[in-house]
């Protein structure tokens, strides 16, 4: 993956973190209840506490995610949705979605799954620069073919390419949280 950009590694394990059912339950209920400590989520959500602290961590660690020490407590919340915040665009796409979409976490989980790969983000790359056949596309990434239609299945079936008369295209996206992937992918 030489053509990999600073952002890709970011994208692709964000993604992984996102791609995770129990973690986007965590953040939905953050988005409604801000300030919430981990002892107060656990219960909530019935998972053991160390689970609950992993979690949020992992959350926490992808800039999603704001920790405030209170004495012996830590409390979290969403990470401010602006820009130059680590994560502050990503976030503001997860809140319309978490208030809009009727089954947010199956909708989240579905997009972030496109790109929990690293060489999904080189094909998205390569796609986005000029449409390709397979074989160009093989050339231009060194990955396999049996491979690189194993992961063009992948970002076809989240929408995020297409074939079009053999050629794969990238298409373009309005969903908010679509938009923001694809803007962390290049």
């Amino acid at each position: 993956m030489s053509s990999a950009s600073p952002l890709q590694p970011t994208l692709w394990r964000t993604c992984r973190v996102l791609a995770n059912r129990t973690r986007l339950k965590i953040c939905a209920l953050l988005f409604q209840q801000p300030g919430q400590t981990v002892s107060a989520i656990a219960e909530r959500l019935k998972l053991p506490l160390p689970a609950a602290s992993l979690y949020l961590r992992a959350l926490e660690a992808r800039g999603l995610l704001t920790v405030r020490r209170m004495g012996r407590r830590v409390v979290y919340q969403p990470a401010p949705a602006t820009a130059g915040t680590s994560g502050g665009e990503l976030v503001k796409a997860l809140r319309r979605v978490f208030s809009q979409d009727v089954s947010p976490v199956e909708t989240i989980f579905n997009t972030a799954t496109a790109f929990t790969h690293p060489r999904r983000v080189e094909i998205f790359n390569a796609l986005r620069r000029e449409t390709q056949n397979p074989v160009q596309l093989g050339v231009r990434t060194g990955i396999s073919v049996p491979s690189l239609y194993r992961h063009l299945k992948k970002l076809e079936a989240r929408g995020f390419v297409a074939c079009r008369e053999g050629e794969w295209v990238v298409p373009p996206r309005f969903d908010p949280l679509g938009c923001e992937l694809t803007r962390l992918a290049g």
